[in-house]
């Protein structure tokens, strides 16, 4: 897909990965809308960017009712959706049981579940309604991306919840691209590794020196722009779909 001019959604795309390949997409050309909760770092986004080509929707990607609706807003502002990258998401730890072995809320488990495997599946699927309408161009309407992790394979303690709702985010991408391939839309999955997003990178700086080491090659953090740039490959590429693909460095996470 040639991406001058088309639209893309990122969902998360206030900061982190999610602004990375905001970022990585407006230089292709390409006209961008942000779903995120946070309208200061949103706004910020759009006044880099420049307000002509980017648009910024506070939405809980949750919400069936809030997605819908910004949907629309994009279409109505854009013309059109061309391009999906769902980055969206939380990954707070917990045990099973704590210390005195009491149980972790159920309520805990599923709202991890239902932002990061639900609200990835509830905006693909309103995108894809939208992409539907578009006109096929060399075989395709429109390009989905989801993003997992690496603990999708090897979740670590304390990750029951966020690796399940990762391991959801791989186990539907090949059958959503095989429902969707009817109509042109390709859908595929980024497991990134360890990434130097904010969150990260407010840690410690002998924390982040030894998460650097556990990593074969090259022995760094992840850099948000790497993703960003995988995901505009991905895009630009008309041959990949149903696939998941590792940004990591070859690493393989421990139990701790």
């Amino acid at each position: 897909m040639n991406l001058q001019d088309r639209v893309v959604l990122v969902t998360g795309g206030a900061s982190g990965l999610g602004r990375a390949t905001v970022e990585a997409f407006a230089e292709r050309g390409a006209r961008v809308a942000i779903f995120d909760l946070n309208a200061e770092a949103g706004a910020e986004v759009v006044a880099a960017l420049g307000a002509e080509r980017t648009l910024f929707e506070a939405v809980d990607v949750a919400s069936a009712t809030a997605v819908e609706a910004a949907v629309d807003r994009v279409v109505d502002r854009f013309g059109a959706l061309h391009v999906l990258i769902n980055c969206a998401g939380i990954g707070p730890a917990k045990k099973i049981l704590d210390r005195d072995n009491n149980p972790m809320p159920l309520e805990d488990f599923t709202k991890i579940v239902g932002i990061n495997l639900g609200g990835s599946f509830n905006v693909a699927r309103c995108v894809a309604a939208a992409m539907a309408k578009n006109e096929l161009e060399n075989g395709e309407r429109g390009v989905i991306v989801h993003t997992a992790s690496v603990a999708a394979y090897e979740g670590q303690v304390g990750q029951c919840a966020y690796s399940a709702s990762k391991g959801g985010v791989v186990g539907m991408t090949l059958p959503m691209a095989r429902d969707l391939a009817n109509l042109g839309i390709r859908v595929n999955t980024i497991a990134p590794g360890i990434m130097a997003t904010p969150l990260l990178m407010a840690m410690p700086e002998k924390v982040r020196a030894s998460l650097a080491a556990s990593v074969p090659n090259p022995s760094r953090l992840g850099e948000p722009a790497e993703y960003g740039a995988l995901a505009v490959h991905i895009a630009e590429n008309g041959y990949i779909n149903g696939e998941t693909i590792r940004i990591d460095g070859a690493i393989r996470m421990q139990p701790r």
